[in-house]
């Protein structure tokens, strides 16, 4: 039990919760329960499309698990960086910068954290073009 401490320090008081906070532990238990159980109604529904136009996995809607969630962006954001390398050697580029942002969310059902996505950002550079952080050199004349 918890609760304030009397001024003999030899007794608690009676803490009694409130309404919200029962709401709150119940919620919470269930929320409990239907991770223990396994998948919730709402991650076995969830399900992941490709938004890009690059030939790349997860053009159609695809249930993914949350526990193969991870490795599944991961492995698709990986297709889109290999498709920048691929693009820069065909027609004449380098890639400068290349860099792949996992996304998590939290499911409002049973509370569990999944990756709920990703994005990739590439930069390619064509032509003569000099690297961006060639000359930015200083001298701080020691």
């Amino acid at each position: 039990m918890i609760g304030p401490i009397n001024n003999s320090g030899t007794s608690y008081d009676s803490y009694a919760p409130s309404a919200a906070s029962e709401q709150q532990n119940a919620a919470t238990e269930s929320k409990a329960e239907k991770r223990a159980s396994g998948e919730c109604e709402t991650c076995k529904n969830r399900k992941y499309q490709d938004a890009s136009n690059e030939n790349v996995s997860f053009k159609a809607a695809t249930h993914v698990s949350p526990a193969a969630a991870g490795a599944a962006v991961r492995a698709h954001e990986g297709e889109h960086v290999a498709n920048a390398y691929s693009k820069a050697a065909k027609d004449g580029g380098r890639v400068i910068q290349a860099s792949v942002t996992i996304h998590t969310s939290v499911c409002p059902e049973c509370g569990r954290t999944y990756v709920s996505g990703g994005t990739t950002r590439t930069r390619i550079a064509y032509g003569q073009q000099p690297d961006q952080y060639e000359g930015n050199n200083v001298d701080l004349g020691t």
